[in-house]
């Protein structure tokens, strides 16, 4: 923080006011804050005011009281409840520190996306990664829309200030494009060539994501199965060691998965010398508490019966790259290697375009039977679906993304098993409340 410190000012000049902002805790502000920054306080609905400034006051006993984050709501993770926050109890106590005088931030305002791998995690007893809305039940939408929260708020902070004069401006417009079937495009192993065209790096035992200088998305790990498995063979992660989800395939026919803190045992069967895909993908790195440094991909070795699997192929996967670059709708008759029409299992490519449109709308991705996976409009990294876990069912897609001058191309990345049906569909509302694939 000292070297922050320093380097704000450097920057900015001793006329800026620096701030630190910490939990409503002892040992948060003792261990946030630092001589020379402003401290101030954050909390949430249900805190005592008085108890929290009274706090600030100790470690800053002059200047304003400020909540620098009072949360409007809150964020979700894969597999938990959709969070809500009750609009009374925000504008409740809003009021009232605004009553007393004291200054305050709202986090969030406005909601957001978290487009890409950008996700992030949390962890407390184990890993929970972060949806990829970050719609935050705030007062205003993913979308950028008007909520109830707004309005009760705006009528708050019009008691004290003022605040300007007319209607609320209307939610932006939206538009249901209907549905859009995909076909198949291959699985990583067959792809290598266009998601991998470095090549592999060799090792005899496995490596993190950071070593090979791959920070985000997925890497492959190939080795050959020591002996023949004539019988189910259990493949352990004993050290809990896969971040975050792998994906295992013997002789490119799907096994199943290991989740980190959850599933750390899977077995196996095969011949001698059968290839050994493990695709690992990175969830979101924890970004707030002590487990903030959160290596990825394969951290120890994995145990197979009782060898320890050595000699690895680890091909880092540019797959956001062979995407942004036209691929795979920029294959002429798209025609792909070795596609097994009857094999929807494991990490697998779907591509398909939403035809000419004439107008360019915010809009929402529902995959209704898909598993898990990433999705691609235009070669923009929407982010992760995962209907299954939920409670997120639809990704939002700003207007802006789609084009009224060519076709919109989708490229899906499902990790597990794809419906029989493989299609998408555009909505013209989001669904980010349910913990079923529901219709």
């Amino acid at each position: 923080m000292r070297h922050l410190r320093t380097f704000f000012r450097f920057f900015l000049g001793e006329d800026i006011v620096l701030f630190t902002t910490d939990g409503n805790t002892d040992r948060e502000m003792i261990c946030g804050t630092l001589e020379g920054l402003y401290a101030t306080i954050d909390f949430g609905t249900d805190t005592n005011i008085s108890t929290a400034f009274n706090r600030q006051r100790r470690f800053e006993p002059r200047g304003p009281l400020v909540n620098s984050e009072l949360y409007t709501g809150w964020l979700d993770h894969w597999g938990e409840q959709h969070a809500e926050v009750d609009t009374q109890k925000v504008s409740r106590m809003l009021g009232d520190i605004l009553s007393m005088g004291a200054n305050v931030n709202m986090y969030m305002f406005e909601g957001g996306t978290n487009f890409g791998y950008w996700n992030g995690a949390d962890y407390d007893t184990r890993f929970h990664s972060v949806v990829t809305s970050y719609d935050y039940n705030a007062p205003l939408s993913e979308a950028g829309d008007p909520t109830e929260k707004l309005l009760a708020i705006r009528d708050v902070i019009k008691r004290f200030y003022p605040v300007p004069e007319g209607p609320m401006p209307p939610a932006s417009p939206k538009f249901a494009y209907g549905f859009v079937s995909l076909q198949k495009v291959g699985n990583i192993s067959s792809l290598l060539d266009r998601l991998s065209p470095q090549g592999p790096i060799h090792s005899h035992y496995p490596i993190t994501f950071e070593e090979i200088k791959q920070y985000y998305g997925f890497v492959l790990y190939r080795t050959k199965l020591p002996r023949t498995l004539s019988e189910a063979t259990p493949l352990i992660s004993p050290l809990n060691g896969v971040h975050d989800r792998a994906y295992v395939s013997v002789n490119g026919v799907y096994q199943g998965l290991l989740e980190r803190d959850i599933t750390l045992v899977l077995k196996v069967t095969g011949q001698a010398g059968d290839q050994l895909d493990i695709v690992v993908e990175n969830m979101g790195r924890v970004n707030f508490g002590s487990k903030i440094n959160d290596h990825k991909g394969l951290l120890s070795n994995l145990i197979l019966g009782k060898d320890v699997l050595t000699d690895w192929l680890i091909y880092s996967l540019d797959i956001d790259g062979a995407i942004a670059n036209g691929w795979p709708h920029s294959g002429l008759k798209h025609t792909f290697p070795n596609v097994d029409s009857n094999s929807s299992d494991g990490p697998m490519f779907y591509m398909g375009t939403l035809d000419h449109i004439d107008f360019a709308l915010d809009t929402f991705l529902k995959l209704r039977g898909w598993t898990k996976g990433q999705v691609w409009i235009n070669g923009v990294n929407l982010g992760r679906y995962w209907p299954q876990r939920g409670p997120q069912q639809t990704l939002y897609i700003p207007g802006p993304l789609l084009c009224t001058s060519r076709l919109n191309n989708i490229t899906v990345l499902e990790l597990e098993r794809a419906p029989p049906e493989t299609r998408v569909l555009f909505m013209d509302r989001a669904q980010l409340n349910s913990t079923t694939d529901e219709s």
